[in-house]
């Protein structure tokens, strides 16, 4: 089982839990670092390439496979937040990937195009294009690279609900994790120049050719993203299942282990491997 963590984290953040958790049920479970994150490789640092990720996801496939003690055709995933939307872009073209579980996932590209609850205008979206089109140039001229996004280091009075939600977990020590040579000051920033890669980036399309493999999609009840997960289950082919959980935010889903649906996670790869056998 391949575990990805949530877009701008490194595996210590989330991936790391669910790959545990699921291994204590008897599943060998390989959580990564995406490429230019945390321990992988990838120049320059945090920068963005959602079919990069895709790929970084089938290559686990590939590691898993070489194992002698891993059956290469029972090789699930799962993925947490923006890994959700890129292990959905890795299983449209890698059937190798069986079962494929999402958790709170984000839909990277409508969150660059449109941002949450479809607040950014078009004409918003085509200064920042044309922002990070001129720091491409400037990093070609030999400038600075700059920084976007990400999460914020410091609350004030009118920092958003959201944000305070994704600051409880990267900024404190609940989740807080900056990796040997990285800087706490752009730990989950991606690079202004390339973040703009998500707008070209469209996970759902064709989502119903991954049938008859079947997908699980969960979601907390008061997620502030619970759109995408409903919307993916809609355009999804069966078999395919969707599980809200009461009580719980889109980062609740992160790490609140007596939230996260763990009999539900158990249940559907069980199942998919009791159909697997018969």
């Amino acid at each position: 089982m391949v575990v990805g963590h949530p877009m701008g984290a490194v595996n210590e953040q989330s991936a790391n839990l669910y790959a545990t958790k699921m291994a204590e049920q008897g599943y060998v479970t390989l959580s990564l670092d995406l490429p230019f994150w945390g321990s992988s490789e990838g120049q320059p640092r945090n920068a963005v390439s959602p079919d990069i990720y895709a790929e970084s996801l089938s290559a686990a496939v590939e590691f898993l496979g070489s194992q002698a003690f891993v059956d290469r055709a029972r090789i699930d995933a799962i993925g947490v937040c923006g890994s959700g939307s890129f292990v959905i872009s890795a299983a449209k073209i890698d059937p190798r990937l069986k079962a494929i579980a999402t958790v709170s996932m984000y839909d990277m590209g409508a969150a660059s195009r449109h941002a949450v609850q479809q607040s950014q205008t078009l004409e918003e979206r085509r200064k920042i294009i044309a922002e990070a089109a001129e720091q491409r140039q400037m990093e070609f001229n030999g400038g600075t690279i700059r920084y976007t996004g990400g999460t914020v280091l410091e609350l004030a009075e009118d920092t958003h609900p959201i944000q305070r939600e994704f600051y409880d977990f990267y900024r404190t020590s609940r989740g807080q994790s900056t990796p040997p040579g990285a800087s706490v000051q752009t730990t989950t920033k991606p690079t202004l120049s390339s973040d703009v890669k998500f707008m070209n980036f469209y996970p759902f399309s064709d989502i119903e050719t991954i049938s008859p493999r079947p997908l699980l999609f969960i979601t907390g009840d008061s997620a502030h993203f619970r759109e995408v997960g409903e919307d993916a289950y809609q355009r999804a082919a069966e078999p395919k299942k969707l599980h809200i959980v009461p009580g719980a935010g889109h980062v609740d889903l992160y790490d609140r282990v007596a939230l996260i649906p763990w009999d539900a996670l158990n249940a559907f790869f069980g199942k998919h491997r009791a159909a697997a056998s018969a």
